[in-house]
């Protein structure tokens, strides 16, 4: 149930013609369309799902609070999300963070001081030197699991692991060194990407950042086709033809939005240089399964921080992303091999055994939540996985930001594509900003037009 009407309430008829198509209804195509609207453009926005919001969802919870199932944060630096939210009348509150999550594994919490934190310290500080330095081509070829096992610490590795698999939403055996390494340093740090308070997990949004997406469908309602998935672009004598499951329109211009590797099962034909085409092949979706608890209140706070990431045999990270006035909520977090596990039990039996987990740390009552809310986005029609695309082991395509050069009337957006905060929300909005300076552009320029005429 969602805590707001989409824009799919009503499903507008596919036009024969229009100046600019863009193809996704999550943040970056919103954005984009919204701008182009506001310029007086002619836009649709076509879009696979039966819903917007793309990589963001909100749900309704048993006690009405608004509840994030896909992205949510803002962090350090996020302005464009910010201001976005106080345009659309969105309240932002700052998460409840300790100065550093407990970790705990099966033999206890981990000591600060301890051998394995020190390990795991100095492992992350090697990380952290090595972004800055030029990479050898053998690091494209070896993986993150590789390159942990060098650790002599058991407890250091299984908690390097977790993190890494929470951060970057991946299974290390598939995530390449080189991959980490400029990932870490294009988001600016390790500290940044894994930090709450002051990084990227820093504030929320009470209505939810989902609202923020339906919201915005709700301004574009009669310009979103939903249900109309995107398989082929060509050109034609009238401009770029887009062919979709529910029928074609023409279009001066098209901003393709997806994830590359949702792109690549577009047939573009021979408008694409084989770069482009690499990077929607040479690219996977990570894994992420993500869950929240609701309480009438936060109950825990009494006596611990919710803030927790546990090296058990089915590692999780969990943060008190509760709202200012309440409910309470716990947001959990699995990544890579950990969410493939879980995805074998039952609903319930899932729910108990994380929560249960739990149980030892914030008190027995959090087994039994007002609600249960989750999302494995590997299995989200037209998605694939979450919350980013990231680069094929063995392969140098697909690093932040991915190349997006207009070819031929197409440009390219998706937070894959952003200068900054990439694979973030911020970086959604800022690529579908920059695409609809490109449109606009470029359909106020004599030349361009002549080259793409289109359809009006």
């Amino acid at each position: 149930m969602t805590a707001d009407v989409t824009a799919g309430s009503v499903h507008p008829p596919l036009p024969t013609s229009t100046q600019v198509v863009v193809v996704g209804a999550g943040f970056a195509g919103l954005t984009a369309a919204c701008q182009l609207v506001q310029q007086g453009l002619d836009v649709v926005v076509l879009e696979a799902a039966d819903r917007v919001g793309g990589r963001v969802m909100v749900e309704t919870s048993a006690l009405g609070s608004a509840v994030d199932v896909g992205g949510q944060w803002i962090g350090k630096g996020h302005h464009r999300f910010e201001s976005l939210a106080s345009q659309l009348g969105a309240t932002r509150y700052k998460m409840r963070s300790p100065k550093r999550p407990l970790i705990v594994d099966d033999d206890g919490e981990l000591a600060q001081l301890s051998s394995a934190m020190l390990a795991a310290n100095a492992a992350l500080i090697v990380l952290e030197l090595a972004s800055h330095l030029p990479t050898p081509d053998s690091r494209y070829t070896t993986t993150v699991q590789q390159w942990l096992a060098r650790i002599p610490s058991a407890r250091a590795r299984r908690m390097l692991d977790v993190v890494l698999e929470v951060t970057c939403c991946t299974d290390s055996t598939e995530l390449s060194v080189a991959g980490l390494l400029k990932l870490i340093r294009y988001q600016g740090g390790l500290a940044t990407m894994m930090k709450s308070s002051g990084g990227a997990q820093d504030s929320l949004l009470v209505e939810g950042a989902g609202a923020l997406a339906n919201r915005m469908g709700k301004k574009l309602a009669d310009r979103v086709v939903l249900g109309s998935a995107v398989t082929a672009v060509a050109h034609g004598t009238e401009g770029l033809t887009v062919t979709t499951s529910t029928g074609s329109v023409i279009a001066e211009r098209v901003i393709v939005t997806v994830p590359p590797p949702s792109a690549s099962h577009i047939d573009f034909g021979q408008l694409l240089p084989e770069r482009r085409t690499r990077v929607h092949h040479n690219t996977f979706m990570g894994e992420v399964y993500k869950a929240v608890a609701v309480y009438e209140t936060p109950f825990w706070r009494d006596h611990a921080d919710a803030e927790i990431i546990l090296l058990g045999e089915t590692g999780f990270a969990v943060f008190d992303s509760s709202p200012p006035d309440g409910p309470g909520h716990l947001t959990i977090l699995i990544g890579g091999p950990d969410a493939r596990r879980v995805e074998l039990l039952g609903r319930t039996e899932r729910r108990d055994l994380l929560l249960g987990t739990l149980a030892s740390h914030l008190g027995d009552d959090i087994r039994r939540p007002a609600s249960w809310h989750e999302k494995f986005w590997r299995h989200a029609p037209f998605v694939g996985g979450g919350y980013a695309s990231l680069p094929t082991l063995g392969t140098s395509d697909g690093f932040y930001p991915v190349a997006h050069e207009p070819v031929g009337g197409i440009h390219w957006a998706g937070t894959e594509t952003a200068t900054e905060h990439a694979g973030y929300i911020e970086g959604a909005i800022e690529s579908g900003e920059r695409a609809a300076l490109e449109v606009a552009a470029a359909l106020t320029d004599p030349e361009q037009r002549a080259r793409f005429p289109g359809a009006r």
